[in-house]
């Protein structure tokens, strides 16, 4: 490996924070993950679920679903086409832009966010919430907050 002495390295702590992050990152949603297979859904299927039942009339622009779920609309769109297949979800044309798509979430979806919501609370909560107190959680927030704003920040700019 070449270094470039204009490169500021990590430092010890700074790697150990670093890679922590990174393990509890993939650790965390690789659980996540186990923990919605007996739901036949993925953390993505999750995702558009919850983004869908949040928004006003259940149903969501494709583009600004695929800007949310940080997908690209190819990815999106094949996403919906499995979620369509499963009967979570439909897409409707839009009335004001005949080239732009609306994804729905149907009943069948509904019930479906509604049936594995609490399992996925308590998943959250078993597996990240429960093993903080109050005050690291806040701490917790108050550390990631900025970093959270910045790439918000950055990825408008990219």
């Amino acid at each position: 490996m070449t270094t470039d002495s204009d490169t500021p390295w990590l430092t010890n702590q700074e790697q150990r924070a670093w890679r922590t992050h990174l393990d509890v990152s993939r650790l965390l949603m690789h659980q996540l993950e186990r923990d919605l297979q007996p739901f036949g859904l993925t953390n993505n299927d999750y995702e558009i679920l919850v983004n869908l039942s949040e928004a006003e009339e259940h149903r969501l622009r494709m583009s600004d679903l695929a800007a949310s779920t940080l997908q690209s609309k190819s990815r999106l769109s094949h996403q919906i086409t499995r979620m369509e297949n499963a009967g979570l979800v439909r897409r409707e044309s839009c009335e004001s832009d005949r080239r732009g798509l609306y994804a729905v979430l149907t009943e069948a979806g509904w019930e479906t966010m509604r049936r594995v919501a609490p399992h996925h609370v308590a998943s959250v909560r078993r597996h990240f919430i429960d093993l903080f107190t109050p005050e690291t959680l806040e701490s917790l927030h108050d550390s990631l907050a900025p970093v959270a704003d910045h790439l918000r920040e950055h990825r408008g700019n990219a």
